[in-house]
């Protein structure tokens, strides 16, 4: 199936990047700051470059991928999600898009997200587990579920759009029939905490989890083959919606990240979509500032910091030689 990247080349939606205008041209602007770590390490990156080297006055929200989206597609706001993994909202995306209410800046991972089931390397090694059905046939190596006859098998937090993904794909498994509880980790900290556990104390562990992240920048951790290919019209109509009558499993497609806008607001701020349009950084790259952040138990704010002080040859292409100047100076 043709890649949202292409759908909006076609419709001409993707924005070039327009000429660069003075700094007072920028004026205030609200970025969504997403609750993991790579989504609000760019938010502020993306606060420091806009208000020490363009003179914007930025505000940060909270954001989440659905309820975001939704809030920029029905009201709005706010103007920037720096981070929008398009997997969970493909379809009224492009609908947004061809409508006239959000436009993509750019992608801001240049190499794509990855999405997937996990287990441990060694617990993969040890016992010859390279598919999901390998690993379901051991639910006894996979301990953390409520019930301690079985399996536990690691849901993503609450609120995010890979719960409903994850839920029909277990469905889809029979992973419970098999001997496995799915497991509601509740927030991104409950999850990482299920990891670090399992890692300390060296037993077996399984769930959702993705990339680029801190965790598997730090934990060595093999990604499961599910056997099967990306079917996206099935993935549209029932792998992403909730409770879907008859999931069927499906393999992520290559997650594609964009940084999205609302129309009017790329309308109206030129200098901030030239910078946005140039805005783009690889999984290596935030691997290694979030394994940073965690070694140094780091704000977003102090990830942020750390990568204008030690990327600039990174960051410094995305900007003119005065914009970097003025950046450095303030840092």
């Amino acid at each position: 199936m043709t890649s949202l990247k292409a759908v909006l080349a076609v419709t001409g939606l993707v924005l070039a990047a327009p000429a660069a205008h003075a700094a007072e041209d920028c004026g205030s602007l609200t970025i969504a700051e997403m609750n993991w770590a790579s989504a609000g390490l760019a938010a502020w990156v993306d606060k420091l470059i806009l208000e020490e080297g363009f003179g914007c006055d930025v505000g940060l929200v909270t954001g989440d991928t659905v309820p975001t989206f939704t809030s920029m597609n029905e009201k709005g706001e706010p103007d920037i999600a720096p981070e929008l993994w398009v997997n969970a909202v493909k379809i009224p995306l492009e609908a947004a898009q061809k409508e006239g209410r959000i436009v993509i800046a750019s992608e801001i991972l240049s190499d794509g997200g990855e999405e997937g089931f996990w287990i441990p390397t060694s617990i993969a090694k040890e016992n010859d587990i390279t598919t999901i059905e390998d690993a379901l046939a051991h639910p006894e190596l996979f301990p953390g579920a409520e019930d301690g006859s079985k399996g536990a098998f690691f849901n993503c937090p609450s609120g995010w759009a890979c719960q409903i993904i994850t839920a029909n794909q277990f469905r889809a498994l029979g992973a419970e029939e098999k001997g496995f509880e799915l497991v509601d980790s509740g927030s991104a900290a409950g999850l990482d905490g299920s990891i670090g556990r399992a890692f300390n104390r060296e037993e077996g562990w399984l769930g959702y989890y993705w990339a680029p992240t801190a965790v598997l920048g730090k934990y060595d951790m093999t990604r499961l083959d599910l056997g099967v290919g990306h079917d996206a019209e099935t993935w549209d109509t029932c792998t992403v919606v909730a409770d879907c009558p008859d999931p069927q499993l499906n393999d992520w497609r290559p997650a594609e990240v964009f940084t999205a806008v609302t129309k009017e607001f790329s309308e109206e701020n030129a200098v901030t979509m030239d910078y946005l349009g140039k805005r783009s950084w690889t999984n290596d790259t935030v691997n290694a500032l979030l394994a940073w952040m965690g070694d140094n138990q780091a704000t977003n704010e102090d990830g942020a910091y750390y990568f204008l002080e030690n990327f600039p040859e990174v960051w410094t292409a995305w900007v003119s030689d005065d914009v970097a100047e003025k950046v450095k100076d303030a840092i």
